[in-house]
């Protein structure tokens, strides 16, 4: 078919029941993304080619039984089969930058480019009544608001999927036979990057959206922290109900103030500090909503209370204001107040993310390797009067001097990791000089956190913060940051005793 009569066709397929036999579509990619992308078109039967440079091989194998074909490489630019396939359509998993070869050859042979969730937005029909979406996204912290948002939702009766980049793919959600009434979304910034160019009449359009804060992040992927910014940006788009976005960053209030929206939604701010009119925030260790009530100029609506996250676990400021970014979304669904309190009086954080692992001597030893970036780091180590401080690992580019200079005064030592140590330690040189600087380097990855734990409590005192926090990647040592964290689970048990998989009830810490 001419171009002219492949884009007629594609601006068509707005629905799972529509024709899209025939479509020869390429998807570049075979992570979980990749392989749910390609599982779908087939059902809707499509002829599909994936072509990854690497392969699953059990996902390899999956392909020759639901029919499509699949092609190792890609890294230097179209392989002989794809040429020859002559697509109409190629879908690209979020690990492919814009600058990738075949993304590069894509775009310039005019080929249309869809990202998962563009997909997933036209055939989101396919178990009958369509269900809302809220999006989340931010440079940290989304996987705990989604997770949240999701329980409170499920509190309140309602049929909740959290999905996207926490793990599981949102077309896997689409197609649950059971159906939903809410998906809340999780997008990555590369997920953002290819939804920003999407071509349906019917874009996607949620009923609530947020970025939960921006620090610079992922710059060898989008080039530049402006298109960075602009990718994350884009959540906001065409939003119905409320953008929320955090009183604690201006970025965020900038892209709700530029973004294209549903004439009606609202600007809804959240925050640590007492909240305006519009605003959820905290009024003497009450969490308030003062946005979706119609007195809101002059009362507010409880939530919970400081206290009682305390209780669970939840008081860290940065969790704190992902409560009230949850809060904010499931409100515009009309979730109560009673039904959140309720959802945060039984929620706990996942593993790795500022998870007390053991108190022995007075030493407090907790796990943040889920603080993959210096943002993420730095809300960390607010948590803490007094840390010994493990750090180090892929900085991705990130200058880490700021984070070093900003908490130099409550670190009382820094245990350094991983293969971008001399930038760490420059650091410490330049702005800590004063801090002690202790550097492992095993050449064995089974022996990086056991040196690094026996580094740390050589020096850690009662009263201290034994903080795992890299502020970086794991994959130069362990394979993700779970593995990161669950060996120095291990080496933290077999240093003071019991058992790794045993965790103590999470204690609040401290604050600034």
């Amino acid at each position: 078919m001419t171009s002219e009569e492949r884009n007629v066709r594609l601006a068509g397929l707005t629905s799972w029941h529509a024709d899209w036999r025939g479509l020869r579509v390429a998807v570049f990619g075979l992570g979980a993304t990749g392989f749910s992308v390609a599982d779908t078109l087939v059902e809707l039967g499509a002829e599909v080619l994936v072509v990854a440079e690497t392969a699953d091989p059990d996902r390899g194998r999956l392909l020759d039984v639901i029919g499509a074909r699949f092609v190792l490489g890609g890294a230097g630019g179209p392989p002989e089969e794809l040429l020859a396939f002559s697509a109409d359509l190629v879908v690209v998993s979020p690990g492919y930058p814009p600058h990738h070869a075949l993304v590069t050859w894509a775009s310039e042979a005019g080929l249309p480019l869809w990202g998962d969730i563009e997909l997933a937005w036209r055939v989101r029909d396919k178990a009958g009544t369509p269900a809302e979406w809220l999006l989340v996204t931010g440079t940290n912290g989304k996987t705990t608001t989604v997770q949240m948002t999701a329980s409170m939702l499920v509190t309140a009766g309602l049929r909740a999927a959290p999905c996207g980049n926490i793990g599981v793919p949102v077309l896997d959600a689409v197609r649950d036979p059971g159906g939903f009434d809410v998906f809340v979304v999780e997008l990555s910034s590369h997920q953002l990057h290819y939804l920003a160019r999407q071509s349906t009449p019917e874009p996607v359009s949620p009923l609530a959206s947020v970025c939960l804060n921006l620090s610079d992040d992922h710059l060898e992927w989008h080039g530049s922290a402006e298109a960075y910014r602009d990718a994350k940006a884009g959540v906001y788009a065409n939003t119905r109900v409320a953008c929320v976005y955090n009183r604690a960053d201006p970025a965020t209030r900038r892209m709700v103030e530029e973004a294209e929206v549903v004439a009606g939604a609202r600007a809804i701010g959240f925050g640590l500090d007492v909240p305006g009119p519009s605003d959820l925030g905290i009024v003497d260790g009450i969490l308030c909503d003062r946005a979706f009530l119609d007195d809101r100029f002059s009362s507010a609506l409880e939530i919970t209370t400081i206290d009682a996250l305390a209780e669970q676990g939840l008081a860290a400021p940065h969790v704190v204001a992902n409560i009230l970014a949850a809060s904010a979304l499931v409100r515009a669904v009309g979730v109560t107040p009673e039904q959140i309190r309720d959802t945060l009086a039984a929620f706990s954080l996942d593993h790795h993310r500022i998870e007390t692992i053991a108190v022995a001597d007075g030493i407090t030893w907790v796990d943040d390797s889920k603080a993959t970036n210096a943002h993420a780091a730095d809300a960390s180590l607010s948590a803490y009067p007094s840390v010994v401080w493990i750090v180090g690992g892929l900085l991705k580019g990130i200058d880490i001097a700021a984070l070093v200079a900003k908490h130099a005064d409550r670190v009382r030592a820094a245990v350094v990791i991983g293969r971008d140590r001399e930038a760490v330690t420059a650091a410490f040189e330049r702005h800590a000089p004063g801090v002690p600087v202790i550097e492992v380097s095993p050449a064995d990855t089974g022996e990086v956190m056991p040196q690094a734990v026996e580094a740390a409590s050589g020096i850690a005192a009662a009263g201290d913060t034994v903080l795992l926090a890299p502020a970086a990647a794991s994959m130069d040592q362990f394979t993700d940051y779970a593995q990161r964290g669950r060996l120095f689970a291990s080496a933290v048990a077999d240093l003071v005793g019991g058992d790794a998989d045993e965790r103590p009830t999470p204690s609040r810490p401290g604050s600034d």
